[in-house]
């Protein structure tokens, strides 16, 4: 692995040095290390903006095999920089190699997902409806499809070193668009954040692209994301993080004197519902199950599970003993950073001073340590106190014991959105529990029958997003080829000759889409 400049990445350049300074945090060893990384100054930013917005219009007219070309090599070069990618993020993160190796992959799929969908052509959108002259009035020929909205200005996360940040599904997604990228690297994992920023530079030079349509700057604080946001080139906004920093980058964005979207993914509870045929039949197995997905990665997943309802009756005290040996077993873990941790142990603390809530099993934990804890109230606490269903970023779950089924739904209608919402049942009780179902598909963007939240496919069907607050805009996710769909707007061009329209659009159909003609789809030429 070469020796990091510690400079932000502007097109096929570098920033300068001089801004605020910075190093990686080792949360193992609890201690700063490496090189100096340079905040992004005022003329780096400017710089990024002016490439970005240059290369925007050709970009944006790209041919999608240029851009499928170009998403399959930084996965290419990803895969490539694999081993410097094992050295550096356990160190800057703590996770371990085996993380590492899964997120690479996971990180590339969705480039070649992004690719795939290129291929495809649906997302386009293409209609046509051809004119007709002797009608009265005249009917105009009228064409449209989805167009690049610009450059885009992405926030990496803190949880994902790869998948949710530089090369990440927003990323990924919005290149596939054709829009110019300009990322705000997470300064939990800046070396991370370089090596794929090469990577990514190096692909757009071999592919023969303009090296403005993507740039990666450093920043020690938030200033660097403020002046993205509120920088007039910028189209959108990609960011995946806590309800506070997406509530901010929102309020920037509706300050412009011309607003532009936020897409904010803020994370949720992910509440389970079981209910008691399931908790009759199977209490062990779902018990150890919501365990494991509550540890996974420390509980530092946005779709862990927080909140576990159940009704009392047959198998809920089982349910109960089984949780609480599990986490009084179970060990502290290092989280990603110092604040993160500190702000765990937070809030946990402020959850067990609670006079309704009982602490069933809890791990000390200081420094970048985070000790697992297992809450428990009862529905009629959580429904009178609704800051107890608040996100607690780590390894902790409330349990909520319900006095019956009916009161499960309530409940559910007092959540707010959600990411992800879970029911254990048994098939034949869930014609039971038709309101229960209707009001989690209203809650969530993702409702699971049986299984656990924690784990996010990367397919065409996924859903990462709901409504607020897990998400700014529960009509998008951040995950999936639907993503594609945050980055553009649709245009339409009316009684343009054939040969000033762009191909996608144009009567031959040369590149063989399916479109909507005249109010039928068709993928052959209409000549």
């Amino acid at each position: 692995m070469t020796e990091s400049s510690g400079l932000s990445i502007i097109g096929a350049g570098r920033g300068k040095p001089g801004g605020k300074c910075f190093r990686a945090f080792d949360p193992t060893a609890n201690a700063a290390y490496g090189v100096e990384f340079h905040s992004a100054s005022s003329s780096d930013i400017e710089h990024a903006t002016t490439l970005a917005a240059a290369a925007a219009p050709a970009f944006a007219r790209s041919a999608g095999a240029q851009r499928v070309i170009l998403l399959e090599s930084i996965a290419n070069h990803i895969e490539t920089a694999l081993p410097s990618l094992i050295e550096i993020i356990p160190r800057e993160t703590g996770l371990p190699e085996a993380r590492v190796r899964n997120e690479t992959a996971r990180t590339c799929l969705q480039l070649r997902l992004f690719a795939s969908v290129l291929r495809d052509g649906d997302w386009l959108d293409a209609r046509i409806d051809h004119g007709d002259a002797a009608r009265s009035p005249p009917k105009p020929d009228l064409r449209s499809m989805h167009r690049a909205l610009g450059p885009v200005a992405v926030f990496g996360a803190s949880n994902f070193p790869l998948a949710f940040s530089v090369a990440g599904g927003d990323t990924a997604s919005a290149l596939a668009a054709g829009c110019p990228v300009i990322v705000k690297a997470h300064p939990a994992h800046p070396g991370t954040s370089e090596i794929i920023g090469l990577a990514i530079q190096t692909a757009i030079r071999e592919c023969g692209l303009d090296a403005g349509i993507f740039s990666l700057l450093f920043d020690a604080e938030h200033s660097v994301g403020t002046a993205l946001v509120k920088h007039p080139v910028i189209q959108a906004v990609g960011f995946t993080g806590s309800q506070r920093g997406g509530r901010a980058l929102l309020a920037l964005a509706a300050q412009r004197k011309q607003p532009i979207p936020v897409y904010a993914e803020m994370g949720s509870v992910n509440p389970v519902f079981i209910l008691p045929g399931a908790l009759a039949a199977r209490a062990e197995t779902i018990t150890d199950g919501l365990h494991a997905s509550v540890m996974l990665a420390c509980g530092q997943f946005c779709t862990s599970p927080g909140l576990l309802f159940a009704a009392d009756g047959a198998g809920y005290d089982d349910m109960r003993a089984r949780l609480k040996s599990l986490f009084a077993e179970s060990n502290t873990a290092t989280m990603l950073t110092p604040g993160i941790a500190e702000a765990y142990r937070h809030g946990i603390k402020a959850l067990a001073q609670h006079p309704g809530v009982d602490v069933l099993a809890q791990r000390d934990s200081s420094g970048s340590q985070g000790g697992p804890a297992l809450l428990e109230t009862d529905a009629a606490t959580l429904l009178a106190h609704p800051e107890l269903a608040e996100e607690v970023f780590g390894p902790s779950t409330v349990l909520v014991r319900a006095e019956s089924v009916a009161q499960l739904t309530k409940l559910a209608e007092h959540l707010d959105g959600q990411l992800t919402a879970t029911v254990h049942a048994e098939v034949d009780e869930l014609g039971n529990y038709a309101t229960l179902l209707d009001v989690l598909q209203s809650r969530a963007g993702r409702v699971l029958f049986g299984g656990f939240p924690t784990g996010v496919e990367v397919n065409h069907a996924m859903i990462h997003g709901g409504p607020w607050p897990a998400s700014s805009d529960s009509r998008s996710t951040s995950v999936g080829s639907a993503a594609i769909l945050r980055w553009v707007r649709p245009v339409a061009l009316q009684n343009f000759p054939d040969a000033l329209l762009p191909p996608e659009l144009q009567e031959k159909n040369p590149l063989r889409l399916r479109r909507l003609v005249d109010g039928k789809f068709s993928d052959v030429s209409i000549s």
